[in-house]
């Protein structure tokens, strides 16, 4: 019983402690709240206060930007706005100044237009003039217009035909003074220009024929075979009674040999007609250019002349193959000359292969000195040095005939070895070259005409015929050319007789039908 209640009074005390403590406990925490609660109401306040402060603050700063923003603003417009005026301004003032100048174009628009008006007035006034007094004229005079330009014209001719007289006399006077130093220039330059043979052996070449009736063939119907021929050929075919021959004649001798072979094929093949005789010349042609190349080349080898050659050179030597010097062949004589020049050269210790080179080449301007202005070594010099050759060689070919300045012991050589091989009898030929340079002279003023494609002189200088281009020359022109060719030949040449010139005009159109 007592333990019960001691357990009892145990249990009341600490029911009673623990009450007591809580009680404690509970009057610490309320006056811990209620100071809790008034630091948080201070806070609350002290920070209530803080905004509104920095409310106000911030209410001023937004104040004080939105004026800055509006000042700037109301700067910026009034700116825009004098601006503005400036422009409004000057456009019045352009405004302004395009009435003005508009009306001023206005103001010469009609002055011009009345200028124009007065000046058809005028127009019309002076030509109702002009021919109020070309009728007045013609009344005075009894003739009309036509027949006054007639007249005029006619006195006009007269006056130039009377001048014309009286200069052709004072220039055939002054040629008179002149003409004995003239003529031996003139000789001089043709005798070293022009080396051929006798004129039958020079400019005639004979083609047998198998019978007479060929040449019925040759000539063709109303002459038209042998037409084509001398056209593509450029050679007078002479058909007379030689039975069985036909004669070739002209002056280029490489002209010549194109137009024998062609002939003796046209022969032999019995077929002659325009379009083949030009098929046939024209295969003839390519072939004598390779003989010649091939000539050229065989003269390099007879004449032990090393190196190569430019192609326009080689054939040009091979040409010389036609052609002769007092009896004498050009490409033979050439190389008759490398070879003497080789010899000296050797003895006289010189450049050996330079001297045989220039002197096979030194009459190489004979192939062309008929078509071209200059005497055969300077022609041949030139044309040397524009295929390549050396200055050495050049200037030994130039200077063969004395005419360039010699410099060196090959030049020497050169013209000593030309001298030793024509040291020979030989004839005088100054009526051939005069032939042969008139027939020349007659292709070359034919030839600078405008529109003549081609000119050939046949029938041994008697007439000259002229191929033109149709495109060019219509019939009208062809006979003025024919006329100019005729006064020109009148002016410049003197020749026995009359030529004739024959201006063709021919247009051919071909089709193959396949």
């Amino acid at each position: 019983m007592s333990a019960l209640l001691m357990v009892l009074g145990l249990a009341i005390g600490i029911v009673a402690g623990a009450a007591a403590g809580y009680f404690v406990c509970r009057s610490r925490t309320d006056r811990r709240l209620a100071e809790a609660r008034a630091d948080a109401r201070s806070i609350v306040e002290d920070a209530n206060r803080r905004a509104e402060t920095l409310r106000r603050e911030a209410e001023l700063a937004a104040k004080e930007a939105a004026m800055r923003i509006k000042d700037e603003a109301e700067a910026e417009v009034r700116a825009r706005r004098a601006e503005i005026s400036r422009i409004e301004e000057r456009l019045d003032n352009r405004d302004d100044a395009l009435d003005r100048r508009e009306g001023e174009l206005d103001e010469r628009r009609r002055r011009l237009s009345e200028l124009e008006e007065e000046l058809r007035r005028r127009e019309e006034n002076l030509s109702e003039r002009e021919q109020e007094q070309l009728r007045a004229l013609e009344e005075i005079s009894g003739l009309s217009r036509a027949e006054a330009e007639e007249r005029l014209f006619a006195r006009v001719e007269a006056e130039l035909e009377r001048r014309i007289g009286r200069m052709v006399r004072e220039r055939i006077s002054e040629a008179e003074e002149n003409a004995d130093l003239e003529a031996r220039r003139i000789l001089a330059t043709t005798m070293e220009r022009l080396a051929s043979d006798l004129t039958s052996e020079s400019t005639v070449k004979a083609v047998e024929l198998p019978s007479d009736d060929m040449k019925g063939r040759v000539i063709g119907r109303e002459g038209r075979n042998i037409r084509a021929f001398e056209a593509a050929t450029g050679v007078d075919v002479i058909i007379d009674d030689t039975p069985e021959t036909v004669v070739l004649s002209c002056f280029d001798p490489v002209r010549r040999e194109v137009a024998r072979i062609a002939m003796e094929r046209l022969v032999k093949d019995g077929r002659i007609h325009p379009g083949r005789i030009e098929q046939v010349v024209a295969k003839v042609r390519k072939e004598v250019e390779k003989e010649m190349k091939a000539a050229g080349r065989q003269a390099l080898y007879d004449a032990r002349v090393s190196g190569s050659m430019h192609g326009d050179l080689l054939r040009l030597l091979g040409a010389l193959k036609y052609r002769s010097s007092y009896g004498q062949n050009v490409l033979a004589h050439s190389v008759e000359v490398a070879n003497i020049a080789g010899m000296m050269a050797q003895e006289l210790g010189a450049n050996v292969k330079v001297a045989r080179r220039a002197a096979l080449l030194h009459d190489v301007g004979k192939a062309i000195d008929h078509e071209v202005e200059g005497t055969h070594a300077l022609i041949g010099g030139r044309f040397a040095k524009k295929c390549g050759e050396s200055d050495d060689v050049v200037r030994a070919i130039s200077a063969h005939h004395h005419e360039v300045e010699m410099q060196t012991v090959e030049d020497v050589i050169v013209a000593t070895a030309d001298a030793v091989s024509a040291a020979r009898p030989g004839a005088r030929r100054e009526t051939t070259e005069v032939y042969l340079e008139r027939l020349r002279n007659l292709e070359d003023i034919a030839l600078s005409h405008r529109g003549v494609d081609k000119a050939y002189a046949i029938q041994a200088g008697r007439e000259i015929r002229v191929m033109v281009q149709p495109s060019e020359v219509d019939d009208r022109i062809a006979a003025k050319l024919a006329y100019d060719i005729s006064r020109k030949i009148e002016d410049e040449l003197e020749y026995p007789g009359q030529i004739k010139v024959t201006v063709i005009r021919e247009s051919r159109v071909s089709e193959v039908a396949r």
